[in-house]
């Protein structure tokens, strides 16, 4: 409102001191002035209105880019038919991932029907972005006419920003609660292993001694007592029991994005460094997330496959208000919720009565249940 009113009185002032000179000074320099000063507005206008419908945009980059990197964004304007464009002015966007960057763009299409420029910008935080138009203006080549496209504007590009996941520590007492949740679980369903085998399958168990890298999962603790040195089985069945991780991304409606991002990324970090411990240790385990569409429970029994599900996780958008739902079918021998939202997990995982609780950070306030957070200092978790 104050930029029109500006441009008013500016013109104003103008038509004003050329009455005056044409009337009271020199009346065939008026004349003159009157013509260059009128005639290059209206076609500065006519060209500027003309274009409102014949611009249009497209903008792209890459679909992952890792934190503290820098992202390249390409955006293509077109136009249509054979009149120039004098001026279109393009203001890019990016969401709280990505640095602050104000900043406007204006080119000329006069004959050629196409213009490609680039831009680049930092990834600060991890987690899923976008980048976008956030407008476009035809203007005239006078600088002080300007009008919004009346063309659709592109859809923002969704953008995954990769942290660096710590490499979490086996000596956390948390990691040890469900390391033992599973050995208990394994033990009691030992009388049962003969079912789990095929036909062409010996039953029972055959086992050596522990070389450095097997996975604890397969120590036999009772014969290596008896031992007294580390056996591990052979032909150990496939534990119908597993540990349930789930990753809860809750973002309340009124919270400022750019403090969520920053709680979201610690969350992921967590949860995905201790599921990358679990399966490093030989442990497998569900682990449950939100897709773009639902709740969606895989089980992670490879070292590489944390990585995949990292993508598969900053591939989908944001949506505030939307809190995961868990399907506790099955046995689960040991639960954690990372949540940047503990207050109210009870509502999301039912069915279970102890769960251990991951948040980003210390909480003002403490709940009933056991809160873990992840100290960036050793990589251990730590009871809050």
């Amino acid at each position: 409102m104050i930029e029109k009113i500006r441009t008013f009185v500016s013109i104003a002032a103008i038509a004003f001191l050329l009455y005056i000179f044409t009337f009271y000074i020199e009346g065939e320099m008026g004349i003159v002035l009157i013509t260059f000063l009128i005639i290059p507005p209206i076609i500065s206008f006519l060209l500027a209105l003309s274009a409102r419908k014949r611009i249009s945009v497209s903008i792209s980059g890459d679909v992952y880019v890792k934190k503290g990197s820098e992202l390249e964004v390409t955006v293509t304007v077109e136009k249509s038919g054979k009149l120039p464009i004098a001026v279109a002015e393009i203001c890019t966007a990016a969401s709280e991932v990505f640095e602050r960057q104000n900043k406007k763009y204006r080119l000329s299409l006069l004959t050629e029907g196409k213009s490609v420029f680039s831009y680049k910008i930092k990834a600060i935080t991890g987690g899923n972005g976008e980048i976008s138009v956030g407008s476009l203006y035809s203007c005239g080549f006078l600088g002080f006419i300007r009008f919004k496209v009346r063309t659709d504007l592109p859809e923002p590009v969704s953008v995954g920003v990769i942290p660096e996941i710590p490499d979490v520590k086996t000596r956390s007492q948390l990691f040890r609660q469900i390391a033992d949740s599973v050995l208990t679980s394994d033990d009691d369903d030992e009388n049962d292993t003969e079912l789990m085998f095929s036909s062409t399958s010996a039953p029972g168990y055959e086992h050596r001694e522990y070389i450095q890298g097997d996975p604890l999962k397969r120590i036999n603790w009772k014969l290596s007592s008896k031992k007294r040195r580390l056996m591990v089985r052979l032909d150990e069945a496939v534990s119908m029991v597993r540990p349930l991780v789930v990753l809860d991304l809750y973002r309340r409606p009124d919270e400022d994005p750019e403090k969520a991002v920053l709680r979201e990324e610690k969350i992921i970090c967590a949860a995905i460094g201790l599921v990358k411990a679990l399966v490093k240790n030989g442990i497998s385990c569900d682990f449950v997330y939100n897709s773009a569409e639902s709740s969606v429970t895989e089980c992670v029994n490879n070292v590489d496959y944390p990585d995949i599900l990292l993508l598969r996780l900053l591939s989908v958008k944001m949506v505030a208000g939307r809190r995961i739902k868990v399907d506790t079918q099955g046995n689960v021998c040991s639960c954690v919720v990372a949540t940047t939202a503990p207050d109210s997990v009870s509502q999301i995982v039912s069915g279970i009565s102890e769960k251990s609780i991951i948040v980003p950070e210390i909480p003002a306030l403490r709940g009933s249940s056991e809160l873990w957070y992840l100290d960036k200092t050793d990589n251990v978790f730590k009871l809050v």
